[in-house]
């Protein structure tokens, strides 16, 4: 019954967690958290990382009621991500591993998402829908790769949702997605915002400066509240999300539909999702914000995975990458 400790820090979040044979047994997390109208900087993000680190892993370790005896392998993110914050868990994560002799894994951050929601859901084969601040991709799992069908072009969707919240000054607590989602329930009108699908990817660079250029004038002369703003937001890029989602289903078969990332604890884009689904006559899969925002179980999980496969990371490659493909890694541990 291995147990595997895993770090992650690859944007503001930070998580320590400690994953055995399926059972999440400890999960906690910190959120570096800053002023409305500003986004998080990779060297601040590090350095509040560093300052938190040890204390969740002591915390980590107290609510999984463990010791370091009884961790079999130490997890970590080696990307994609920021480079200062990934840093700073890869030296954490290698100290730990050689102080108390331990084998070492880096996981692909994606993977993490993917694993995780297949846990905790019990999907079996589902086409994957990820959709975070750094990342927006539709994926499906074969011949031992998990496989992208398409993607953005551009900016990911999470990170068009926090940079309109910027230009709206929306609080960052708990998260610029989170309170535009609550903003957007509050919106009664759909302004025309532009649609961009381009076969399987989808761009979102031009609808954010559409909106962002058409805001504060729409806001002045009382056309729109912010409110109607953030629903139409919402509704136009989930609506994207949701039609290639669809097409790689169609293409694949598939009876599943598994939502992973930050953004996918959006009970909008779930509800969006879910009628798709049934109008397929297929079924979706989702989870809440502790296991959708990043958190150090998912790296945990895929670890755990990877170290039953047999799978090891040595020292000498145990840097970081800020940029790993999810089709990069060879997925030995399925079918």
């Amino acid at each position: 019954m291995p147990a595997v400790l895993g770090f992650e820090g690859s944007a503001n979040k930070i998580g320590v967690g400690v994953v055995r044979d399926g059972a999440v047994l400890a999960n906690p997390r910190r959120t570096y958290v800053t002023p409305p109208g500003t986004g998080f900087l990779p060297g601040d993000t590090a350095r509040h990382h560093r300052a938190v680190i040890l204390d969740l892993l002591q915390e980590a370790l107290t609510e999984a009621g463990l010791t370091s005896q009884d961790i079999d392998c130490i997890a970590y993110t080696k990307g994609p991500g920021m480079g200062a914050p990934l840093v700073t868990v890869a030296v954490v994560a290698r100290t730990v591993a050689q102080l108390w002799n331990k084998p070492l894994l880096g996981v692909n951050h994606c993977i993490g998402h993917i694993e995780m929601g297949r846990l905790i859901t019990g999907a079996t084969s589902p086409t994957v829908l990820y959709v975070s601040g750094g990342n927006t991709q539709v994926i499906a799992y074969s011949e031992h790769r998990y496989r992208i069908f398409g993607e953005t072009i551009d900016i990911a969707v999470g990170n068009c949702l926090d940079r309109f919240a910027r230009v709206l000054k929306i609080s960052n607590d708990p998260s610029p997605g989170y309170n535009i989602e609550q903003m957007a329930k509050r919106g009664k009108k759909l302004v025309e915002l532009p649609y961009t699908v381009k076969g399987m990817d989808v761009s979102f660079s031009g609808i954010l400066s559409f909106i962002e250029d058409v805001a504060q004038r729409m806001l002045a002369t009382g056309e729109c509240t912010p409110e109607d703003l953030c629903f139409s937001l919402q509704e136009t890029v989930f609506a994207m999300l949701v039609e290639i989602t669809e097409r790689a289903m169609a293409h694949c078969g598939s009876q599943e539909a598994l939502i992973v990332g930050g953004v996918g604890c959006n009970l909008r884009l779930q509800e969006m999702m879910e009628t798709m689904c049934q109008e397929r006559g297929a079924r979706l899969f989702a989870t809440d914000e502790r296991f959708c925002i990043d958190n150090g179980a998912m790296i945990a999980q895929a670890g755990w995975e990877m170290f039953r496969a047999g799978h090891r990371t040595p020292l000498s490659d145990s840097g970081i990458t800020q940029r790993y493909r999810t089709d990069e890694v060879e997925v030995t541990w399925r079918d």
